[in-house]
């Protein structure tokens, strides 16, 4: 070999030694977690999301040796927080707990989403699910069943306004799903957030809601509210008198507002699977499924594949209805 090629190849050896020697390290997926997790819920505290995100994360944390911080980053339904993780390092250490809103019902109502909810998300684990439950003030509507309130919502067209947490939120959807299925002519009120929408009907100056069924529940034991029926394909375990939506007068209608693990898209298959592990080992525990339980939120593990499938499922079917109902953001 003459001294050029010789020289050459060095030189060439030199480059690709410089250019390993200044790429950015990868992440060990071995070493993982080596330091703290931050689980942004992008709802604020107290909410069914934050209340999970808690719950997991204080599980996570015993079972993986590594504190779990959950991250309260709310704004615009959810998308302040997801965009966040969406750009945050693919390292397993950023992780969102997604729902029905952020990675299905934003994307048909935000025309500039600031994240994609398929192509910049790693699903992790599908967790389960809460029913939302029709509920009345039985001193504004004097109604005793769902179709009864449907039968005084035709009779009295316009004058029946249901409350939301605010256009396009997963509440004013699912009465936006039961008026195109059940025929029933309502007017929307929507507040900020479901508090006020709560307070509202309490009070009475709204006469109905679809809302988060632990959110509900104590309303109803206490007799301040009338539950109609649930959202639920089946009945409720807290509320077993009280039919599904879909039995009674809208047949196929279905609003579960279902909740997430994800990551940002990248991030190492060992991580996404020892995650998924570790989750859903938190969740098969007795103390957690009893947690649940008595709040009504279903707990129904499942891994990544199966939470792909269900947005891809989703995205589209809630494009349909948000452009039906010609929901908007506020």
């Amino acid at each position: 070999m003459t001294c050029l090629p010789r020289c050459l190849v060095r030189l060439f050896a030199l480059c690709l030694a410089g250019i390993a020697a200044a790429a950015p390290a990868q992440p060990q997926s071995s070493d993982w977690p080596s330091r703290p997790i931050t689980y942004v819920a992008p709802y604020p505290a107290g909410s069914p999301v934050d209340l999970i995100a808690r719950r997991i994360g204080q599980g996570l944390q015993r079972r993986l040796g590594q504190p779990v911080v959950v991250d309260n980053r709310v704004g615009a339904g959810g998308t302040v927080g997801t965009a966040f993780v969406a750009k945050a390092s693919a390292d397993g250490y950023t992780i969102v707990a997604g729902s029905i809103s952020t990675h299905a019902i934003n994307a048909s109502l935000y025309p500039r989403l600031a994240y994609d909810p398929v192509k910049d998300f790693a699903p992790v684990t599908y967790v389960g699910s809460t029913a939302l439950v029709l509920v009345v003030n039985p001193a504004v509507l004097p109604v005793a069943s769902v179709q009864e309130f449907v039968a005084y919502a035709k009779a009295h067209p316009g004058q029946v306004q249901y409350g939301s947490a605010g256009n396009g939120s997963s509440l004013h959807l699912a009465g936006e799903l039961f008026k195109s299925q059940a025929k029933a002519d309502l007017s929307h009120i929507p507040y900020k957030g479901s508090t006020g929408a709560m307070n509202d009907l309490l009070g009475g100056q709204i006469g109905a809601m679809f809302e988060n069924l632990p959110n509900a529940l104590p309303h109803i034991q206490s007799g301040r509210l009338r539950a109609l029926a649930v959202t639920s394909p089946r009945r409720a375990a807290a509320l077993p008198a009280v039919p599904t939506v879909a039995e009674t007068v809208a047949p196929g209608y279905e609003m579960l507002t279902w909740h997430a693990v994800l990551a940002p898209a990248g991030t190492p298959q060992a991580v996404v699977t020892k995650l998924d592990a570790a989750i859903r080992a938190v969740l098969s525990q007795p103390e957690e499924q009893a947690f649940f339980a008595a709040r009504s939120i279903d707990i129904t593990p499942g891994g990544p594949e199966q939470l792909r499938a269900l947005i891809a499922r989703e995205i589209p079917k809630w494009r349909a209805i948000v452009r039906e109902s010609g929901a908007t953001v506020d």
